[in-house]
């Protein structure tokens, strides 16, 4: 395995826009266009920083959780399909690649994505573009509240995209790239299940509450990171406008983790490019293949937990399918009835 010299990575930390108040498709999506035109300049003069700065080029770069559309907010699930979630092989797709080709670096954008394969829904999909363009991974978030998921269509999901479409990992010449979305750093076995398949570097968009106190979200990206032998770099939203409310509810603490846990930067509040850092691969390789208590990945005892899990449902798969293989078009509430059984469920067996 060639092992590149250490480069720079970046977290950008930038303030979300809503499309609720877009008229309709058009108009939203001008409006998407129009961001990742005014991201170009930016992210230009904050990776020639990072350069004269530390010496480093930059070779990746984290865009933040829904950048281009903000949450859905009230918009129904099939409206918001319909006016706001990306298509596949869409023109913002294609100024995004465009964009990671000028400045010649992978792209990491977090958005919400339509699938011819099931009209009327969408998913939330973390995109890596590489520096010439092209998608090298997709992966759309397996753990949601109120949208939905591959999981509440798993059988027909996994039918078309197998294994390596859920959790996907990149094998490029930077390292071997994962994502994770949003709350799902909270959830190790997501984590997990992507360092088994090789990741050494996870991508974190995000937005959440930023603070001075650990926050949930903040001791679990340094967990993640030390258990599994992985960098991860998180980028969260410098505030969301054009919603009720207060632009930085959703703001501050985009950080880059090494793979001992130890955080190597992080952003106050604010439009910011200040978290970056070097990744070393190489001293990451050497700590995987160094024996020892410290290495987390390699002492994994998979075995003992494998019948706890495969015998124990939670979260019922296929929640929107039908004996068919047919998916409804689900309103928000279909998934907090469907959280609400489980506790119910749960509840019954002793089990909370």
């Amino acid at each position: 395995m060639t092992t590149p010299s250490p480069y720079a990575a970046v977290a950008m930390q930038l303030t979300a826009r809503s499309v609720e108040a877009c008229a309709d498709r058009a108009a939203a999506s001008a409006q998407m266009l129009g961001m990742i035109d005014a991201l170009g300049p930016s992210l230009r003069a904050a990776t020639t920083f990072i350069q004269q700065y530390s010496g480093s080029a930059v070779r990746l770069a984290v865009l933040p959780e829904y950048l281009l559309t903000s949450y859905p907010g009230r918009i129904t699930i099939s409206d918001f399909a319909g006016k706001a979630a990306l298509d596949m092989d869409g023109p913002e797709y294609a100024a995004l690649g465009a964009l990671a080709h000028r400045l010649n670096l992978f792209l990491v954008v977090n958005a919400y994505e339509r699938d011819r394969h099931f009209p009327g829904l969408y998913f939330q999909a973390s995109v890596i573009l590489s520096p010439a363009g092209d998608v090298v991974l997709r992966y759309r978030r397996l753990n949601s509240m109120f949208a939905p998921t591959p999981h509440d269509v798993w059988s027909k999901y996994l039918d078309i995209y197998g294994l390596d479409g859920v959790f996907p990992v990149a094998k490029t010449e930077i390292g071997n790239l994962a994502a994770i979305a949003s709350e799902e750093i909270l959830y190790p076995e997501i984590a997990r299940a992507h360092a088994l398949r090789g990741a050494e570097i996870f991508v974190h968009s995000s937005s959440e509450i930023g603070s001075p106190l650990a926050t949930p979200k903040a001791i679990a990206r340094r967990a993640r990171a030390f258990e599994n032998t992985a960098y991860v770099i998180s980028a969260n939203t410098a505030g969301i406008a054009g919603t009720a409310l207060p632009l930085a509810s959703a703001d501050g603490n985009s950080m880059l983790v090494d793979y001992k846990g130890q955080v190597l930067s992080e952003s106050n509040a604010g439009e910011s490019f200040t978290a970056f850092a070097d990744i070393d691969l190489n001293a990451l390789r050497a700590q995987r293949r160094k024996p020892g208590m410290t290495n987390q990945l390699a002492r994994q005892r998979l075995e003992l937990f494998a019948p706890v899990y495969s015998g124990r449902e939670v979260q019922p798969a296929n929640s929107l399918l039908d004996a068919d293989g047919a998916h409804a078009i689900p309103d928000r509430e279909h998934f907090l009835r469907v959280h609400e059984s489980v506790i119910e469920r749960l509840s019954k067996d002793g089990l909370i």
